[in-house]
This record gives structure tokens, sequence and C-alpha cells, in this order.
């Protein structure tokens, strides 16, 4: 009974193996047509079909193929096929060419001439392609265009990923849009949805901006990208750089995040950050996370500082507002204040809330300050102070030379350094009257309708009560017994900046954003690999492709790149998919042959 049992279960393993080694055995190419002969002295081993009332058709285990002409070698499996010629692959896939080869054993076609290959609403015309059905991909490497329904791709080399609906493109890639044309060393391109990541240096140019990369991402559909390597965006007069770039051409919106810079290539200035929203159509930009506005006067830089910086306007009537803590720096100059405004047309800066102004040994103080620039110099030409305007020196360490008035006007010289000051109603002074060798003479403490005060050396030198003068001068002595300071007097000398650095004095160290990053494609086997052992996929005696044309060409290798990913290449796909979904539904808030064989003659080994 065993012995019977063991024979049953030797016959199914048998038979098994016999199906599998069938089931795994090439099928033959079928071929109809109405005209079928042999020419064994011009065309040895090949069967000749030709079309009389329809089309040749050839089949081959799903894929179809029509011509007017086949050569089918029986003993290779193979087939070539001349004028009007056809492939379909199901109910996506076509391709047409003057010519086609296939082999039925490989599975591998060869198509020349006119080639034009269609998926869906993607199409790839190009001289000579090859099409291997196992891997599901094509490839040309003699100039091909690439169409979807928003653009026009151009490149050397392309490799069609079939099931991924994925082109790689290498080589003087263009891609050709009704509102903008991006030129790009590398481009994988998703043709659903209409996705193009860039490798390498990349422009994406219209007439509006242009922005370069050396990585990124573009949605080819709903023209918005973004960009993590070496990128700037070129809008009119302004340079954007970032470490990220998030660009909108539909919105004419961009931010970046992380060491950003805005330059006004006409105005002479520059906006630092960490983030910044950019508003072409609007003429604006929002910078925050230790911004920095800096502008050029008379070949000195000006520092401005807020927790927010606001620059509007056209470059001749630009606006630049800071909010909150704002600070302001130049080499003989500082201040702060809550806010700022300054008008580039009218040279007018106005500082708000709290401000404080340092002119070398002065400080400064009033409910509002404002500074006029003279538009032809670029200098400091007055400064003008409303309400409780005050004026302080410090004479020793516990004395202080203090004027204070309603209305205060300030004028400087060539120097930048004050010159004169005038105090405008109510004016009242305490000063230290010393000789020229410094020894102090007296403590003038007096009242005036006007007083005029002139500088010498960024020192108070001469005061002149104009209008209505009274006051005491006392001696030293004497004053110890008089209020020393006037009220609203406020000494903060430990407050004033020496160098630019100190715009940032006192604010805690930033921590950068963590910057999303696009993954650099996978480099897969070479197109002519087989899938099995990378060996190179075996040419048919009879193929019109020369000797060694099946090759890997390091020439057109993907100079981009890894060889290893955990995730196959889709991860390019995926990667951003849902980040970019996330920042257009959260844009509206946000702060890319030869000629056909003549008829019955050999053709020519092709070496494309």
């Amino acid at each position: 009974m065993k012995n019977y049992f063991y024979i049953l279960l030797t016959g199914l393993f048998l038979c098994s193996a016999f199906a599998k080694a069938q089931q795994n055995q090439p099928k033959e190419i079928l071929i109809e047509s109405d005209i079928e002969r042999i020419n064994e002295e011009e065309f040895p081993g090949a069967i000749i079909f030709q079309k009389s009332n329809k089309q040749v058709y050839i089949q081959h285990e799903g894929a179809e193929m029509w011509c007017d002409l086949a050569f089918y070698y029986k003993d290779e499996n193979f087939v070539k096929a001349y004028r009007n010629v056809r492939l379909k692959q199901g109910d996506s896939i076509s391709m047409r060419g003057r010519y086609i080869e296939y082999n039925g054993d490989t599975k591998f076609a060869y198509a020349a001439g006119d080639v034009f290959l269609k998926k869906d609403t993607t199409t790839v015309t190009t001289d000579t392609m090859y099409f291997n059905r196992i891997s599901q991909q094509a490839y040309y490497r003699t100039g091909g265009v690439v169409t979807s329904p928003n653009s026009k791709i151009t490149s050397r080399v392309g490799r069609y990923y079939i099931e991924q609906d994925k082109i790689s493109f290498i080589n003087d890639v263009v891609v050709t849009n009704t509102e903008y044309v991006i030129n790009s060393e590398q481009l994988d391109f998703y043709s659903v949805p209409e996705h193009a990541y860039l490798y390498g240096p990349t422009t994406i140019t219209s007439s509006t901006s242009k922005v370069y990369c050396e990585r990124g991402f573009y949605d080819t559909a709903n023209d918005y990208g973004y960009f993590v390597k070496n990128s700037r965006i070129d809008y009119d007069n302004r340079q954007v750089y970032g470490d990220s770039l998030y660009f909108d051409r539909t919105r004419n919106f961009a931010s970046a995040t992380n060491n950003i810079k805005v330059l006004d290539t006409l105005n002479r200035s520059l906006v630092k950050g960490h983030y910044a929203e950019v508003y072409r159509a609007k003429d604006s930009v929002l910078i925050t996370q230790r911004a920095v506005a800096i502008t050029v006067e008379d070949n000195d830089s000006v520092y401005v500082h807020g927790d927010r910086l606001l620059l509007t306007g056209k470059p001749e009537n630009r606006i630049i507002r800071a909010f909150k803590n704002v600070k302001l720096y130049k080499s003989n100059m500082s201040g702060k204040s809550d806010s700022l405004h300054s008008n580039q047309r009218t040279g007018l800066t106005q500082m708000i809330g709290k401000p404080i102004l340092w002119s070398e040994k002065s400080q400064i103080t009033g409910d509002s300050i404002h500074l006029l620039n003279n538009l032809e110099t670029e200098k400091i030409d007055s400064l003008k102070v409303f309400d409780n305007a005050f004026i302080a020196q410090k004479d020793t360490i516990s004395g202080f030379n203090q004027v204070k008035g309603q209305k205060l006007y300030g004028f400087f010289d060539n120097e930048n350094q004050l010159k004169q000051v005038d105090i405008i109603n109510n004016a009242e002074t305490i000063m230290y009257m010393r000789e020229e060798n410094g020894d102090l003479t007296g403590i003038d403490r007096g009242t005036s309708a006007r007083i005029e005060i002139t500088f010498f050396e960024n020192t108070i030198d001469e005061i002149n009560k104009l209008k209505s003068p009274g006051g005491t001068i006392f001696p030293e002595s004497q004053f110890k017994n008089e209020p020393q300071t006037f009220e609203g007097f406020n000494w903060r000398g430990d407050e004033e900046l020496l160098s630019k650095e100190d715009i940032f004095k006192g604010e805690a160290p930033f921590v950068l954003t963590k910057i999303q990053g696009i993954p650099l494609p996978e480099i897969d086997e070479g197109f002519f690999s087989t899938s099995d052992d990378s060996t190179i996929i075996p040419l048919s005696t009879s193929s019109d492709i020369k000797e060694g044309t099946l090759e890997n060409r390091e020439e057109n290798k993907p100079k981009y790149g890894q060889e290893n990913l955990d995730e196959k290449s889709k991860i390019q796909k995926d990667a951003l998919i849902e980040r970019n979904q996330n920042t257009s539904t959260n844009r509206a808030q946000s702060p890319t042959l030869k000629n056909t064989p003549r008829l019955l003659k050999p053709v020519k080994k092709d070496g494309n």
C-alpha cells in the first residue's frame, strides 16, 4: 500500500514540475496574414508575411502588433515588422513606428522611425525606442519628447517606468508649459499626478519669475513647487534665498524657511531671517524669526530688527515696517522702539512707542521720534521728537546734562553727527558748566520758551535760551540740595547698541526648523540588464540592432542618485505628496531613426 502511495506522490511531483516547466517555456509568436511566403536565398530562416486586404496581425502573450510587412524567424521566436507598425498591450499602452522588432523569448522590442508611445494621457515621441515587456519599461537615448495634459518634456535620455507612471529624464531636460520653462540636468516625472522631481542645477523661468535649485519638487498641473538645495527665486528686482523654498505661481506667493535672504537689487537692501513670505502681486515681504532689514545709506549699513518685518510697495515707494521689540543700529547711532515705519520715497523713518535714540554721547527720548534722510546724499538730515522730548548726556558718574521740552528738532552735519538741537515750548535745562580745562564753574538750571543747543565733537558745547529765559546757576555745593534730574529722566546707557550683533542681544538662541528633504532617486540596474543576474539582454542573431548596442553606457546613467534605499524609487512619488497636499490646502493661510528599411531588403544594424 505504501508503495502505491509513493508512486502516486512521485507522479504528482513530476506532473507538477512538467507543468511548471511548460508554463515557464516561452510561447511562440502567432501571426495572421493574407500573404505568406519564403525566400531562403535573400532572407534565410524567415517566413515573410505581407499585407493584402488587411494588415499583418501578430500576437504574443497579451501584446498585439499590426504592420504591412513582417519577417518571422520561427527558430528564434523573433519577428521584424515594417511600415505602419502598431503595437498594443492591454487597453492603455500603444506604440507605433515605421519599424518594430520583437523577441518572443525575452519579450523585448525595438522600434525605429517616428516612434510614438502612448499610455493614457501621456505620449512619448522619439527616433528610436526600446521596450521591455517583462520590466514594463521603455527607453530612448537619442532624444525624445514627452507630452502630458499640461506640459511638454524633452531630453536626450528617457526611461519610462510604465507601471509607476514615472519617466526619468537625463541630459538637456526641458519642460515647456504655457506659463514657464524648466531646464534641468535630471528630472523624474510622474504622469499621474504630473509631479516633477528635480536633481542637479535647475531653473524654472517665466515672464514674472525665475527659480533656481539643485534639488526640488514641482507640481506641473497645479503650478507650485518645493526646493531644498541652493535654492533661489528671482522676482523682478527681488531675490529670495533659503534652505527651503515654497513657490506658488498661481497665487504669486513664495515662502522661505531657515537662513533666508531677500535681496533688493534696486534699493541696495537686504532682509534676513528664518521665515519669510513673499507676495509678488502686492509687492510685499513678511519676515519673522530673527528678522533684520539692512539698507545702505552713504556707504554705511543701517540695521533694523523686530519680531516681524513687513516690506511693501514698489522699489521707488518702498515702506519698511517693524513690529515689537524693534532695534535700530548704524555705525554712529542706535535706537529702540515698539514699532518702526520707514518710507524710502520720502526718507522719513518714524520710531513709535517708547522710542529711544542714542547718537554718539546723546540719549534722546520722547513719545515719538522721526528721522529724515536727504534723498540725494542718503545721509540723515534731521530728527524730530514729539511730546515729552528729552535729551541727556552723562557729565560725571552721577551728573547728567539734561534738556527737555514739548518738541525737539535736531540737525546733523555731513558726518551724520548732531550739530544743533532746538527745544520748543516749556524748555528746561540742567547743564554742568565747565571751563576749557574741564573745571566745573556751576550748574545751570534754567527755563525758556525755546532753547538752542550746539554740539562740538558730539558733546553739548553751548546753550542759548532764545525766548523768555529764566533760571539759576548753582555752585556745586548748593546744587546738591536741588533735584539732580528732571521728572521723566531715565538713563538707559547700558541698553545702547554698540555693534550690529547687539540687535539680537537678550534674545534666546534660535533653533532652526527641521527641513523636510527630498530623497535622491534610487539608481536602478541599467535598462539593458536582465532582471535576474544583471547580465545584458541577449540579442537575436536576426536583429537589426548592432552588436554592442544593448549596453548600459556610462554617459546615459543618472548623475544624481543613491545605490541603496530601503524603499523602492516610488518613495519619490509619495515622500512629498502628503506635505504638498497639506501645503496646497493651507496655502491661503500660509504666512519639468534611421530611415525605414526598404521593402524586402536587409536592414542595417542599428548602433543607437
